[in-house]
């Protein structure tokens, strides 16, 4: 589940919470979207938790050489030293 889908269980939770007056038998719509709100703020923390992680960018361990240009003795490959 990504971080819209998070977004869309925490909208949810709240209005079922909220906004809403229905009654319905056996099911409590208040503690469905109390539940809703909770795993969708729980995706929210593991996705960004993940999500750095990812970030960290890590130098390589050699240098990288070009190899594609022909080289002389100076550095140039034109012959005028420029």
């Amino acid at each position: 589940m990504g971080l819209g889908g998070c977004i869309i269980l925490i909208a949810v939770g709240a209005i079922l919470t909220f906004a809403t007056d229905w009654d319905m038998q056996g099911v409590n719509l208040d503690l469905v979207g109390i539940i809703f709100m909770i795993v969708g703020l729980i995706g929210v923390a593991t996705f960004s938790s993940i999500a750095r992680r990812r970030r960290v960018v890590v130098p390589p361990a050699t240098p990288v050489v070009d190899d594609t240009r022909p080289h002389t003795r100076d550095g140039y490959s034109d012959g005028y030293g420029v």
